[in-house]
């Protein structure tokens, strides 16, 4: 059986930071920032695009706290998200993107899955790392970025 979450549809200039503040309007975020910082768009879909920002800054909210600030930035070869909440323990980044995998009485374990799908379709990689203010970073890198 194909797993649809592997799957994109059309490729469409898509900008980031445009995409996470649609996003960011539809996410209870209280108190919290959103900050951007990257200005080149990607090649992706962008329904399957939404899904990556709407998990990221959900997953940001629910652990980091009310006001937590969550970044959006621009890398060489694609852009990341991070936030100032407690972050990741680097014993747990590799576990983080299994279905099922939560920290929390109330999560599901999907959100990070599914953006790891959404990574994995458009051929790209994703990794955790520590941010600036010690919460969590990912870094999606190979990504195409617009020319147009």
């Amino acid at each position: 059986m194909l797993n649809v979450q592997s799957r994109v549809g059309e490729l469409e200039r898509v900008n980031p930071a445009d995409v996470a503040s649609d996003c960011w309007r539809t996410v209870a975020t209280t108190e919290a920032t959103l900050k951007t910082a990257i200005s080149r768009s990607v090649r992706a879909d962008e329904s399957r695009f939404r899904q990556l920002f709407e998990n990221l800054i959900s997953n940001a909210i629910e652990h980091g706290g009310e006001d937590v600030t969550v970044t959006v930035g621009e890398l060489d070869d694609g852009f990341y998200v991070e936030d100032t909440g407690v972050g990741i323990p680097e014993e747990n980044r590799d576990s983080v993107f299994e279905p099922g995998y939560s920290t929390t009485r109330n999560g599901t374990g999907f959100g990070l899955h599914i953006v790891n799908q959404v990574v994995k379709a458009h051929g790209w990689d994703i990794r955790v790392t520590t941010g600036a203010r010690d919460g969590a970073r990912f870094e999606v890198t190979g990504v195409e970025f617009s020319s147009e």
